[in-house]
């Protein structure tokens, strides 16, 4: 392998932050997968090639597409300069000269249409949910942080319409892939999962409060929303609803899946504990209790695809 080639790879895997697509796109996957390993009759190789399927097309919209939109947008409106880049402020690719801004947003472009014209080959060949991911996961990498959308600089814009779909249709995609259709188990973990996952970028957020309030144009995130009309204490306030409706969902699944529904909301209390529990003003501890959330969100996706 050239320098070349190593100098593309090691800006790719930087970009893509393979923690955050780990803890929330590839858990997604596993989530609604598990269930088919264990209580279906199909074969291994199938489920396992739709597995790594759906965790190649994550690490490409989730990991890539919208890091490098995100990016870009941060950059521009000055942000990702300001933020204490902990675990936020971006992949840092712009600011450690691997990148210029422009070439990484045509990268993202040139992206966003090789997926998209995937996906127009998939509806014409008749996989419609390989369609509906790819065109859901373009959207919401685009809309999430380009003009004119820019859901991110909006409060709640950028979780319920860019990122919630996206990690929603992706836990999705594997039973309906295979089952042809989405059992309530597949809605019922798509959900939870996807609930976390906003809660977790909500934390994400509160160490570039600061930061986002002097981007222009602002980065009015729905952190900084709750901070400008509540006050310093409500930055966790998003965090602790999101992990509330997760509750919520999780309360649901015990009709019929006591034992999911009793390891999640495990996972789920001790989240909510420790978003109580956090000094937003500790940008140290913000960071640490990201980290732990991080692995309750898995944990609390692997626990729900082992009991159905």
């Amino acid at each position: 392998m050239n320098s070349r080639s190593i100098s593309i790879y090691q800006l790719l895997l930087q970009l893509m932050r393979a923690v955050a697509v780990v803890s929330s796109s590839a858990v997604a996957v596993l989530s609604t997968m598990l269930p088919l390993f264990i209580y279906y009759a199909f074969s291994f190789s199938t489920l396992f090639f739709t597995m790594l399927f759906l965790l190649a097309g994550a690490f490409a919209v989730h990991g890539v597409l919208t890091h490098a939109f995100n990016d870009y947008s941060d950059h521009l409106s000055g942000t990702d300069t300001l933020s204490p880049a902990l675990l936020s402020g971006g992949s840092r690719v712009i600011q450690e000269g691997r990148i210029s801004p422009d070439a990484l947003l045509t990268l993202g472009k040139a992206l966003a249409g090789l997926l998209l014209i995937a996906a127009a080959v998939a509806a014409i060949l008749g996989f419609i949910p390989v369609a509906v991911l790819l065109v859901v996961g373009v959207w919401a990498a685009a809309s999430y942080s380009l003009p004119p959308f820019q859901f991110s600089y909006t409060p709640l814009a950028g979780e319920w319409l860019s990122l919630f779909p996206s990690i929603f249709v992706l836990g999705l995609a594997g039973p309906w892939l295979i089952l042809g259709t989405v059992p309530e188990w597949g809605y019922q973990n798509a959900a939870v999962n996807a609930l976390l996952c906003l809660a977790w970028v909500m934390v994400h957020h509160i160490p570039d409060q600061k930061a986002d309030r002097r981007a222009s144009p602002v980065k009015n995130t729905t952190v900084v929303w709750s901070v400008s009309r509540f006050g310093p204490a409500a930055a966790k306030v998003p965090a602790l609803i999101y992990l509330m409706l997760a509750a919520g969902c999780a309360l649901w699944i015990g009709g019929d899946r006591m034992w999911a529904a009793a390891g999640a909301l495990i996972f789920i209390g001790l989240s909510l504990l420790l978003v109580w529990k956090m000094n937003v003003h500790d940008i140290q501890q913000v960071t640490q209790h990201e980290k732990w959330l991080l692995l309750l969100a898995m944990a609390a996706a692997v626990w729900l695809g082992l009991f159905i």
